[in-house]
């Protein structure tokens, strides 16, 4: 059995070939697999952790495409579900240098919004010693209802669960309530991680002393606050800190969350274990921790497509000797 679950959507990536143009001027578009909590999957196999997924793919080429792929990175898809009537999901994404990111995706439905408790194997949730989830799987009443069955089944099993919210508008009708349903997703997490983009849309405050003080209020015990080119910020009851990025040069930064994401679960369980919760880690060892993190989402920048930009282990430490 696994150690992390990560639970979500699991879809394809068409990238545009073209550097700094809109979805709209791109003429060639490369496939990659992809999804949040998918990436975040394969990263935490990658640096070393045994993981497994719970989603759902179209029974097409695009879902037999991804199955084997996230198995190959060494992730268990033994509860990846099949959907028969419904096609994978697609997202267009058309990146800029600076970061941000033109996405549209195709999905109505797609085959990861038909995910619900049906798909769910309690015996195997409650063995997992860390679960990650994300928030677009918190949009359908399915999706929503599985993912909140595996947080009490995790939970119960004395799971740490790590939350990353994606705030995605073409996906929701509606933005106040896509922001409840976001913030419903933090209580209970023992870890966030909220990109900058998405920071004041979620707390509604743009200082991060305030924002993280709302998410800690929901019992959050450590939120960190991913900052792109200019690193990262973290912030527990008792502590608080900001530690800088690394220099590369960006070639796609669609992973790079999504590794860091990976890497303080990796971490934070290595404590957890030993029956030290994030919120109870001391400044020196939580800059450690996101400094870490920062490298693999470094690295992951430096190539194309989400999954395949992922880094392993060796990788990391290689690249942070040489720093």
């Amino acid at each position: 059995m696994p150690s992390v679950i990560c639970l979500g959507e699991l879809l394809i990536d068409f990238y545009a070939a073209e550097a700094d143009v809109s979805l709209a001027e791109a003429r060639t578009f490369v496939k990659a697999p992809g999804g949040a909590p998918a990436n975040v999957a394969v990263a935490v196999a990658r640096l070393g952790e045994s993981c497994g997924f719970i989603g759902a793919v179209g029974n097409d080429p695009f879902g037999e495409f991804l199955r084997d792929t996230v198995a190959q990175a060494g992730v268990d898809v033994s509860r990846l579900a099949k959907i028969d009537d419904v096609r994978t999901t697609l997202a267009f994404i058309a990146a800029r240098s600076d970061g941000r990111k033109d996405i549209t995706f195709y999905r109505n439905p797609g085959a990861d919004m038909r995910l619900d408790v049906a798909h769910l194997d309690a015996e195997y949730l409650a063995q997992a010693e860390a679960f990650h989830y994300g928030s677009i799987s918190r949009i359908d009443a399915g999706p929503r209802a599985a993912t909140d069955r595996a947080r009490r089944l995790t939970a119960e099993g004395g799971a740490m669960l790590s939350y990353d919210p994606n705030w995605r508008p073409s996906l929701w009708r509606d933005a106040d309530a896509a922001r409840d349903r976001i913030l419903e997703g933090f209580d209970g997490a023992h870890v966030a991680k909220v990109s900058l983009e998405e920071w004041e849309f979620v707390t509604e405050r743009a200082d991060f002393s305030a924002g993280a003080g709302v998410l800690l209020d929901r019992g959050v015990q450590l939120v960190v606050r991913s900052e792109g080119p200019d690193g990262a910020s973290f912030a527990t009851a008792r502590r608080s800190g900001h530690v800088d990025a690394f220099a590369v040069r960006c070639v796609e930064p669609t992973g790079a969350g999504d590794g860091a994401m990976a890497c303080l679960i990796v971490e934070l369980l290595a404590h957890w274990r030993r029956g030290v919760k994030p919120g109870e880690l001391d400044a020196p060892e939580l800059t450690r921790i996101v400094r870490r993190a920062n490298a693999v989402g470094a690295l992951a920048c430096t190539r194309v497509g989400a999954i395949p930009s992922l880094p392993a282990a060796r990788e990391v430490d290689e690249f942070l000797r040489k720093q």
